[in-house]
């Protein structure tokens, strides 16, 4: 029985196939536009989360302030500052941690024969690459015996080596920084970069070895990395590490400045996630226009069908095979439409490419454009809200076929 309902609900198509392939065309327009939709709020999600990772998504900062607050009998406005005992507080009381360096800077004029610029010259722990995620294109970065034995060692960042060698190799090669020569040990890949900021312009020396153009007892700041750490936990700990040894106290804002960039990146994922639920809203919105058509076309059907839907039910027809027969003409509506609007909606992902996000506000930063990503989980919540409005524009129309009086359906001209 249900077989043959469902051949009449084909031939019903067939029979007027142009209306039947325009109602497709809207089912599949509607839910390509909510696959892309969400697929644009994937790629955002993504392009986020790439601009962190270019800098190092579990980068902590720790910087020394001001105290704004009396403690211990000190006055507010006292100076902090940091030293090696720092770090090895932190590292004693963060055991999880993996990576701890030091950092200290300074601009500096930084000559190669005739060629002179001023560049920040950092000098950082080893482990500064880990925490930092930073790439070398050539030759190798700083390494703990480069660090141990004060090596006059110097790795550059993409930018500061094409101005310094205009093209010429740079390996080897050796620069003087304030005066002081430096070996050219490694070169970086290039950085995301906005504006005018100096970001591939860094020379990087050993910390040790930065004493010859800086003292090096006090430390501008202290970097770590916080891979498997609870982040409101370790903020506390690091400020009442840190308030202990310098007498303030460990909620004063202003004595002590945290960066955590995974706090950042959380904070952007809460409005990646309300810009997905606003994408999926529309795209449903725009679905159900689809939905409305098919309806509206199954309203239609019934109305010119309602004879034939008497001498079905004068013949023995029950009230769910007529509401079977005409929802299954719906569902097949909007399941072939369902899946021409996925193949569409591919295509036009294919198509498109990458998106102009923040590479149109730094350098190097096509990592951080928008792809549209059609993730299998995308194709599940499209697919669910895709059955949703094909049922609930289906039952509708099949219901009011269903409850028809089969006498009246009779008389019907």
């Amino acid at each position: 029985m249900h077989r043959d309902l469902l051949n009449q609900a084909v031939s019903a198509m067939r029979h007027d196939l142009r209306r039947t392939l325009l109602t497709m065309a809207g089912m599949a327009w509607g839910i390509a536009t909510v696959v892309l939709l969400l697929a644009y709020g994937n790629g955002f999600a993504r392009a986020i989360e790439n601009i962190f990772e270019s800098f190092g998504a579990t980068a902590v900062g720790v910087f020394p302030g001001r105290t704004s607050e009396q403690a211990g009998g000190n006055k507010a406005g006292v100076q902090i500052r940091f030293t090696n005992d720092d770090v090895d507080l932190l590292s004693n009381n963060l055991p999880l941690c993996k990576h701890v360096a030091r950092m200290l800077q300074k601009d500096s004029t930084v000559q190669n024969d005739n060629r002179s610029f001023t560049f920040p010259v950092m000098g950082l722990d080893p482990s500064i690459q880990a925490i930092w995620n930073l790439d070398v294109a050539q030759g190798r970065f700083l390494d703990e015996a480069d660090n141990a034995r004060h090596g006059l060692f110097a790795v550059l960042g993409s930018e500061a080596r094409d101005r310094l060698f205009s093209g010429l190799p740079a390996l080897d090669q050796y620069i003087r920084v304030d005066g002081v020569s430096f070996q050219v040990i490694g070169v970086l890949k290039p950085r995301m970069q906005e504006g005018d900021d100096d970001d591939n312009r860094v020379v990087y020396v050993p910390f040790n070895s930065v004493d010859v153009i800086k003292d090096n007892h006090y430390l501008d700041g202290i970097w770590l990395d916080s891979v498997g750490l609870n982040h409101d936990k370790m903020d506390k700990v690091i400020r009442d590490t840190l308030g202990t040894a310098h007498n303030f106290k460990p909620d004063d804002p202003r004595a002590l400045f945290v960066f955590d960039a995974q706090k950042q990146l959380s904070q952007f994922g809460i409005i990646s996630l309300a810009l997905k639920l606003l994408l999926g809203f529309i795209g449903t919105v725009t679905l159900g226009i689809g939905g409305v058509g098919l309806m509206n076309i199954m309203l239609v059907s019934v109305t010119q069908r309602t004879r034939e839907i008497g001498v079905e039910k004068a013949l023995g027809a029950q009230r769910g095979h007529i509401l079977f027969q005409f929802l299954a003409e719906a569902m097949v509506i909007t399941a072939v439409g369902g899946v021409l609007g996925i193949i569409l909606s591919y295509a036009v992902s294919l198509s498109v490419g990458r998106l102009t996000f923040y590479s149109a506000m730094a350098k190097h930063a096509e990592a951080g454009d928008i792809r549209l990503i059609v993730s299998p989980m995308i194709l599940v919540v499209a697919t669910v809200i895709l059955g949703l409005v094909g049922v609930v524009s289906g039952m509708i129309p099949a219901m009011r076929a269903a409850n028809l009086d089969p006498i009246e359906a009779l008389r019907y001209e």
